[in-house]
């Protein structure tokens, strides 16, 4: 299999890059600067330039791009659209780094963990902004792609266990009753489902046992 990872300088995108060559797996970088991963390969260009012919190759492109101003939270979803657009039609999966906000926390799917009274003011803005991108990635029947969640706490120095729980649409919590998962966890998961392809065209979310 051959990867692409885009943003790869970033925090999640560096952790994936690593959980990938440590597996052996072919795995190129897509930064806009210079590569800081363990990538062997890149790609510098930034992502709004990408084409198709850049993006061929790999059998599976990871977007852990992420925007963090106000000015920037819509490229969440204006991002995805455009990667949409090169995949359209396409064999490529595209797997993307998610957020947790937008996990449902009702069976019929109506409230968001985002809706709720104890959700962080703070972080709305930013939750909100990744829940649209989901939204505008359901609509496009014509792109393999999967968004995956992770926990509610999503801990950037946290330790690697080697293990995680797999879940869908619903926040969930662990047997004590918690909703975390490390970066280094996260990045094995997204890594097992760019190998397995299991859960195209769906949102699956994921937890630290």
């Amino acid at each position: 299999m051959k990867l692409g990872v885009i943003a790869a300088n970033g925090k999640a995108g560096r952790v994936i890059v690593e959980e990938a060559v440590s597996r052996n797996i072919d795995v190129t970088a897509i930064v806009r600067g210079e590569n800081k991963t363990a990538a062997k390969s890149m790609i510098q260009k930034d992502l709004f330039d990408l084409t198709y012919e850049d993006v061929k190759e790999f059998d599976v492109l990871i977007d852990a791009f992420g925007a963090w101003t106000p000015e920037t939270l819509p490229q969440h979803t204006t991002s995805l659209l455009y990667l949409s657009d090169i995949l359209s039609g396409k064999p490529n999966r595209l797997l993307v780094v998610g957020g947790a906000g937008g996990l449902y926390t009702d069976s019929s799917h109506t409230t968001r963990l985002m809706d709720g009274k104890d959700f962080p003011e703070a972080f709305y803005p930013l939750a909100s902004s990744m829940s649209d991108s989901l939204d505008a990635l359901r609509k496009r029947s014509d792109v393999n792609w999967t968004y995956v969640s992770p926990a509610a706490d999503f801990r950037a120095d946290g330790e690697r266990t080697g293990d995680y729980l797999l879940r869908g649409e619903e926040f969930s919590v662990n047997e004590k009753g918690e909703s975390f998962i490390s970066y280094k966890d996260y990045a094995i998961a997204m890594i097992d489902e760019a190998l397995s392809g299991k859960h195209v065209q769906e949102r699956i979310s994921v937890l630290s046992k």
